[in-house]
């Protein structure tokens, strides 16, 4: 559960730096494979207005509304096999274009997860877009079961706390029997707060959404920005509605086909290699963890051990070995964080665990007052809808022992283990993407992105039939935020002036 596939946490970096199979009589997801093949949709009404409920990364609200953010809502389905039935109201976000002389239309973000609000997320770093802002009225907008999006809710914050702070270490019967009784009493919370919406949260229902969302803004073809899960939902979106494919980018994809299994022995391997090139880096620049990579691993891997037992105190809380992991694994998404986390790092070795604190919360999304956002109760509900996975006990242990070989910082079960419990059951839809039909689509994959391994990015690219690759050999969870010109200038000039860069196009670190 704590690998998240997000691009979240790399915006708000950028903005400041500069039961196996469920309950008996739960309803199938709408999302299932039987249905008819999708027809584009009707535009619904969007009434634009003031954005008065936005939240910062500090968790607090703006002191009065920024006038150039506009909010609204578009009422869609929540059953799509019921399409005149109840409906699910979704939260969005526009930032008119600056040169409307030359105003292309809207470009639809959604910037991972699943379960990250593209709300907030926009609304903090449109910024870093300012080139398609010129020309692009930047939309993105909360997905179903996310925040303002009848948020999925899994108990409050005491017990978020309580779940976000599990150790995983040591990786014995001890801490499995622990966790395992967790993830029960957490799918629980889920299915008693938000088990209306939990059947319905899938990746193609939200596909479906956003071809409401493209009618509504009055585009009759849909141009997309998707980063990390957002990926997927992008390859979800052209394979369903492969004629309304404007200019697409999937940026740090996602191999929507690998298993649970697959999925975390990568993304542990992914967060293993940031994690020796952020030693490196330190190392070279004098690290106030050691003056060897295996000096400062040592000083790391002891800290870790000692937190276990001996959690530090940190303003009326308790940084644990688990939230000390996910601090590390928070700033290892981004170049931007490395200084911060080597210093978070430095302190909790002399007692003070401030740092790696915050770098937890603001990957699990908890806000000063002591509540979560649906970053982590979305994350689990939209995973487990997508996928008919159900792990057993011995294929969750057989995946822990493997990750833990990769790496004993990072190595865990993997979101199988949660989903293995999940209250409702899945489909494999979302599982399978052919875009054949559609315009030509982007995806950019990063040599050194530790949560969607480049291997993935000729894999969707393949997948998909209509898709150029690009790779980027840097590091970070997503090449466009890296900031590197010869990335931004292609995706600029494909998402701008329809410039397709040639197959196989690698833009050096």
């Amino acid at each position: 559960m704590r690998r998240l596939l997000t691009a979240t946490a790399v915006l708000v970096t950028v903005a400041a730096c500069g039961s196996s199979a469920g309950t008996s009589g739960t309803p199938t997801p709408s999302a299932a494979g039987t249905q008819p093949p999708a027809t584009s949709a009707q535009g619904g009404q969007i009434e634009w207005g003031a954005c008065t409920d936005l939240t910062r990364p500090d968790g607090g609200t703006p002191a009065k509304p920024d006038p150039s953010l506009q909010c609204g809502k578009l009422a869609v389905p929540l059953d799509y096999a019921k399409p005149d039935g109840e409906q699910l109201d979704l939260a969005l976000i526009r930032v008119a274009a600056t040169d409307k002389s030359k105003r292309i239309g809207s470009l639809v973000f959604n910037f991972g997860g699943p379960g990250g609000s593209g709300v907030d997320t926009l609304a903090q770093a449109a910024k870093a877009f300012g080139p398609l802002n010129a020309r692009y009225d930047l939309v993105s907008f909360d997905p179903r079961g996310v925040e303002r999006s009848d948020g999925v809710r899994c108990g409050d914050g005491k017990q978020m706390d309580s779940f976000m702070a599990l150790n995983t270490l040591p990786a014995n019967a001890e801490t499995r029997t622990r966790n395992e009784a967790a993830n029960k009493t957490f799918a629980g919370l889920c299915q008693q707060d938000s088990g209306k919406v939990l059947p319905y949260v899938g990746t193609v229902n939200a596909a479906k959404d956003m071809d409401r969302l493209r009618a509504a803004l009055g585009d009759a073809k849909l141009n997309y920005f998707g980063m990390s899960y957002g990926t997927q939902l992008g390859g979800v979106y052209a394979t369903l509605f492969p004629a309304q494919v404007g200019r697409t980018v999937l940026d740090a994809p996602l191999d929507p086909t690998v298993s649970f299994e697959e999925r975390t022995l990568a993304q542990t391997k992914g967060f293993q290699q940031a994690y020796e090139s952020f030693l490196k880096a330190c190392v070279a620049e004098g690290c106030q963890l050691g003056k060897t990579v295996d000096a400062a691993d040592d000083k790391i891997a002891a800290l870790m051990t000692k937190l276990v037992g001996q959690p530090l105190a940190v303003r009326g809380r308790q940084l644990t070995q688990g939230l000390a992991s996910t601090g590390i694994a928070a700033a290892l998404y981004s170049e931007y964080s490395w200084p911060l986390l080597e210093e978070a790092l430095a302190q909790a070795t002399q007692g003070d665990g401030g740092g790696l604190m915050y770098l937890a919360d603001s990957y699990t999304g908890r806000t000063a007052d002591g509540q979560y956002n649906t970053q982590m109760s979305a994350f689990p509900a939209i995973t487990c809808v997508d996928s008919a996975e159900r792990p057993d006990r011995e294929t969750l242990l057989r995946t822990e022992e493997a990750a833990l070989k990769i790496s004993p910082l990072f190595g865990s079960a993997g979101a199988g283990s949660l989903c293995s419990v999940w209250p409702v059951p899945g489909s494999d839809e979302a599982k399978r993407v052919d875009a054949t039909g559609s315009g030509p689509i982007l995806v950019v994959g990063g040599k050194g992105d530790p949560a969607t391994p480049y291997e993935w990015a000729p894999k969707l690219t393949e997948q998909l039939k209509t898709a150029v690759l690009v790779t980027f050999e840097g590091e970070g969870h997503g090449a466009y935020l890296s900031g590197n010109p010869c990335v931004m200038k292609t995706v600029n000039s494909y998402l701008l002036e329809g410039k397709v860069p040639a197959a196989d196009t690698t833009c050096a670190a």
